[in-house]
């Protein structure tokens, strides 16, 4: 476990890291140039759901390296706890900041997840958007947990590639719990669970207006564009995040790290 001593903010026992995407990167390039291994979560209000009622998955979001605020009500309850620094870093733009500065750092990505086929899109939007940059190997994992041959084909590929950075582009919970489980099994110094954002920065998900951005309305666009897929989670989801956030910033009811 990478040990980082950054400021967060306690939201419903999840601590989301009290930092800006300049931060997030800067701290990334930290990592990347000492000798540790760590893992970073990119956190909205989903993943702050989900460990409520998984005390497992919570321990993993509070012992990364970075769990970053990637929706504005993270972001929001972070300033009303005296972060007022405190912006969004949204897991597609994280990804974009780290892979521009890369080009000149010379760090080496690895782009593990996604249906079969969105890796290698990825990597040449990448490589269109950033001349340069090394986007040393793709993986595309099967829908169950790797069995030991695919694990061997994995570190095999990761050891030949010498990656630095490997993206987890799965959906949450699976992407931390496949970060947690691996980190120190796996030759690469950085894991970053991204989500969505193989889908959307290769093309094949079309991404919000800013306005609903910094509304804190994305979710809503993403629900009108897959309403099968999702509407168990916003509609779910959403009215009790709110709830239990009143219950603890008015301190009716406390809410532990650990």
């Amino acid at each position: 476990m990478t040990t980082n001593k950054e400021s967060r903010v306690n939201i419903l026992g999840v601590g989301v890291s009290a930092i800006s995407l300049d931060e997030a990167v800067a701290r990334t390039e930290v990592l990347l140039d000492g000798d540790v291994q760590g893992y970073i979560c990119v956190t909205g209000v989903h993943g702050i759901m989900e460990a409520q009622t998984d005390s497992e998955f919570r321990r993993i979001l509070n012992r990364s390296f970075l769990t970053t605020p990637d929706g504005m009500p993270t972001v929001w309850l972070g300033k009303a706890s005296g972060f007022k620094a405190m912006t969004r870093v949204y897991g597609p733009d994280y990804m974009v900041a780290v892979c521009s500065r890369s080009v000149d750092r010379g760090y080496r990505h690895f782009l593990y997840g996604g249906k079969p086929g969105v890796a290698e899109e990825l990597r040449a939007e990448l490589m269109r958007r950033f001349p340069g940059i090394q986007i040393v190997g793709t993986y595309t994992p099967p829908f169950r947990p790797l069995n030991e041959q695919e694990e061997d084909e994995l570190t095999t590929q990761l050891t030949d590639s010498r990656a630095d950075i490997l993206w987890c582009g799965l959906s949450t919970p699976k992407q931390e719990r496949f970060m947690a489980s691996y980190q120190g099994r796996l030759p690469v110094q950085l894991m970053v669970g991204v989500g969505a954002a193989f889908d959307l920065l290769s093309g094949n998900l079309s991404e919000a207006p800013d306005w609903m951005k910094k509304a804190g309305l994305q979710w809503f666009y993403r629900l009108i564009k897959e309403p099968r897929r999702l509407w168990r989670r916003y509609l779910a989801n959403n009215p009790r995040f709110a709830w239990l956030t009143f219950l603890q910033f008015s301190r009716l009811r406390t809410f532990n790290l650990n």
